[in-house]
């Protein structure tokens, strides 16, 4: 299937699972989902393969079991390329606020988040990370990523890349709302294109972060 952009009703059918989020509006509306958001993800990620590798939708369905929020459903449809959890990833997805496109690293098991603190720390490793970032915000991305309040345990407060340190996970972020393009053929430019950019902040991830040897925990 060739991406063609995101169907017609993508965006319809996301705004009525946030106001109704429960299996009778799932079952009632999935044909949407599957051709008008997941279909298209999916040819979106099969375009982009041959310049970033193999991509993967993520599940609809919602993990509950430890969460206080109990909905079944995302409200959102996700795809990544990604070395593996937390060690670098190129990231897309489309939903109520429109197409969101993102890089870097958006988890951390310990031994994923000693590496990082340890190469932010180093003055070379640190320094290029640092550019890295000041020049995507410069260029429009927004710096995310859950951070401490403190600087972490044996780091030092004065540290001159303290608040890099202080992250748990990091990543870049740009938002394009709702508009026509987001159903054209368009799209495919601008995630390539994101993507292209923020190559170099996931390609340090990748380096620097790396696989984790422990797995996660919860």
């Amino acid at each position: 299937m060739e991406f063609t952009g995101f169907g017609e009703y993508a965006i319809d059918f996301f705004d009525g699972l946030v106001v109704d989020n429960s299996k009778p509006y799932w079952d009632e509306h999935k044909h949407v989902y599957h051709s008008d958001v997941r279909a298209p993800m999916e040819a979106l990620l099969a375009a982009l393969e041959p310049e970033f590798g193999r991509g993967k939708v993520f599940r609809p369905y919602r993990d509950v079991r430890f969460s206080k929020d109990k909905t079944p459903f995302k409200d959102h449809c996700g795809g990544v390329v990604e070395l593996g959890r937390g060690g670098g990833a190129h990231y897309v997805q489309v939903g109520p606020e429109g197409l969101f496109v993102a890089g870097g690293s958006f988890a951390m098991a310990p031994d994923q988040l000693a590496r990082y603190r340890e190469s932010v720390a180093d003055d070379v490793r640190g320094e290029r990370l640092e550019k890295l970032v000041a020049g995507l915000v410069d260029a429009g991305w927004e710096l995310r990523g859950d951070k401490l309040k403190r600087a972490p345990r044996g780091a030092d407060p004065g540290h001159p890349r303290i608040e890099l340190l202080k992250h748990r996970r990091i990543y870049v972020a740009r938002v394009w709302p709702p508009d026509d393009v987001l159903h054209e053929p368009g799209s495919l430019e601008r995630v390539r294109d994101a993507w292209r950019e923020v190559a170099p902040l996931v390609d340090w991830c990748a380096d620097h972060v790396g696989l984790s040897e422990v797995g996660f925990r919860r």
